[in-house]
């Protein structure tokens, strides 16, 4: 949901914002202190959404009208700066916030992993609150995922592709630019700021690097140049191989290591603890092979 998020601002838009994960950020701190201030409750889930949304709404407002008129790279750069402002904001203020320890706090006993609908496993799964949090969260990001393809296939999206081909001719014929690119950018951080409540709600936990970091922000933009920029299934695709590929590519280079162990360079080449140089082999060889992304090269595949 962040990746599709981000891609209708960068991929449709051609916004390019660091301050992405800033909303993000902001989702999870409101689910975050509002369950520490009122308790374990439904309603301080639906007051830290809904006060995270008013939150994020006020400063895209106020970053996209004061900033969407500068050039893109003065834009960008104004985004980084805002971003990293509010990072050591979160990180000071730890009676608010918990600063760099983070907030620990407890959600509705309903989706709790004590809560358990059965004491009998069912096809060796255990019925509890950890399970049912489990498909809310996935129900609720294919929604907003649908919504995301819905709003990129309308009308408003349409005029979005053409300011990111040519704002000039856009603004030519009658659309109002700086409109319709603040609305963009309002509409990207309401959706991240919705991503963000759901991964504290999955983690019960949020901290400045959880959230905040920088590092979030780069993998976003990876998971959007390799799935493919403007497309939104491109957002899915990426973050499913994104995640694979953190996940099992350890694996993978230990059993290679092992494979190769007559060779002992090879072997020390194939090290599990060299998994990140790896991945950014694997980065580098997709965006030189799938320049438009994995799915603008399926697309044009199959348009020949």
């Amino acid at each position: 949901v962040l990746v599709a998020s981000f891609d209708l601002l960068l991929g449709y838009t051609g916004i390019v914002s660091f301050a992405h994960t800033m909303f993000f950020g902001i989702g999870a701190y409101g689910v975050a202190i509002a369950a520490t201030r009122m308790g374990a409750g439904w309603d301080a889930v639906i007051v830290g959404v809904l006060c995270a949304l008013a939150v994020s709404l006020v400063l895209a407002l106020a970053v996209g009208l004061f900033s969407l008129r500068v050039r893109a790279i003065f834009f960008a750069m104004i985004t980084l700066a805002v971003a990293s402002a509010f990072q050591t904001l979160a990180s000071q203020l730890s009676d608010f916030t918990g600063g760099e320890d983070g907030l620990t706090f407890k959600l509705p006993e309903l989706i709790s992993p004590s809560f358990e609908f059965s004491e009998e496993p069912f096809l060796g799964v255990s019925l509890d609150g950890r399970l049912l949090c489990y498909y809310l969260l996935f129900v609720m990001a294919v929604v907003l995922v649908l919504a995301l393809l819905r709003i990129v296939n309308s009308p408003f999206g349409r005029v979005l592709q053409a300011i990111r081909e040519n704002e000039f001719r856009a603004e030519a014929i009658g659309y109002r630019v700086v409109v319709f690119r603040t609305l963009s950018a309002v509409l990207s951080a309401l959706f991240a700021t919705l991503a963000g409540a759901m991964l504290a709600i999955w983690l019960r936990y949020n901290g400045p690097d959880t959230s905040l970091s920088f590092e979030i922000m780069v993998d976003v933009l990876l998971i959007v140049v390799i799935g493919g920029m403007g497309t939104i299934y491109g957002a899915a695709i990426g973050a499913v191989l994104f995640v694979v590929a953190q996940s099992y590519l350890q694996d993978l280079l230990r059993l290679g290591s092992e494979a190769a162990s007559g060779l002992p360079w090879l072997s020390a080449v194939l090290s599990p603890d060299r998994w990140l140089l790896w991945l950014g082999v694997l980065f580098v060889l997709s965006v030189y092979y799938f320049p438009t992304g994995i799915v603008g090269k399926l697309r044009s595949r199959s348009a020949k």
